[in-house]
């Protein structure tokens, strides 16, 4: 996993570039009906919900790609867990939705292509109130431990797990952040989070148990080295206005 475009990485808010050009995500296809039962799995690194490519991004990338899965990282009841950081912070979780680009047949055939893949990923906080999306995936944790444990979940709005707001983002070239760490992503980071409630990230830090049959926590990678990567941003940090007397 050795690369000079590698994943997670430190998003330095200074250093971003306001790119014009990037146009507002746009998700087809997420809200499924509850008839429809999807796959969720303790693989040992995280918890992967399984997603039919009937869903897919149709706006904010310059081609289209389609679901594959999402999962999530965490930390534990001490510190927080997300993949990325944003000048230095560390979230309390991070969602991917991991898509794979039309073009190719399948996401192991798109994976190692350099326009294989686009992962949207957004940061989760402790909010006050139960999050009712969220809690269609958690609910279910306690049924898969231990690592294999595979379980159905009913159909219900993707869409719910990221934010309202998906004009504003970050967006650059990296990796997967598991082996093989193809660098093959192009990733966006939305800068909305999203709200669990104290029980609902505890249920998340500990419930699933890894291989060494321990809590699995603090499923994230250390951030990257950029090797001068460019982070783009969708949105203009508003400048201090300076005030003259009179």
């Amino acid at each position: 996993c050795g690369g000079t475009k590698q994943s997670p990485i430190n998003v330095d808010t200074d250093q971003a570039i306001f790119s014009p050009d990037l146009r507002p995500i746009q998700l087809s296809g997420y809200s499924l009906p509850a008839s429809q039962l999807l796959k969720l799995k303790n693989n040992g690194h995280t918890v992967v919900l399984d997603l039919p490519d009937s869903l897919a991004l149709t706006g904010g990338y310059a081609q289209q790609y389609r679901a594959a899965q999402l999962h999530l990282h965490w930390g534990s009841p001490s510190g927080p867990g997300s993949e990325h950081t944003i000048n230095g912070r560390r979230f309390a979780a991070e969602i991917h939705v991991v898509h794979y680009n039309t073009k190719y047949d399948s996401f192991t055939e798109a994976m190692v292509h350099p326009d294989g893949l686009a992962v949207l990923g957004a940061f989760l906080e402790v909010g006050h109130g139960e999050n009712q999306y969220y809690h269609e995936i958690l609910k279910h944790l306690f049924e898969i431990p231990e690592v294999g444990q595979e379980t159905l979940v009913h159909g219900f709005n993707i869409a719910g797990l990221l934010p309202a707001n998906l004009k504003f983002y970050f967006h650059y070239n990296g990796s997967l952040t598991t082996p093989p760490c193809y660098q093959t992503v192009k990733w966006t980071i939305f800068n909305q989070t999203m709200l669990l409630s104290h029980h609902q990230m505890s249920m998340l830090v500990s419930t699933l148990r890894s291989p060494d049959d321990e809590f699995l926590q603090n499923n994230y990678r250390p951030v990257q080295n950029l090797h001068g990567r460019w982070v783009l941003t969708s949105f203009q940090a508003t400048p201090s206005v300076k005030h003259t007397p009179g």
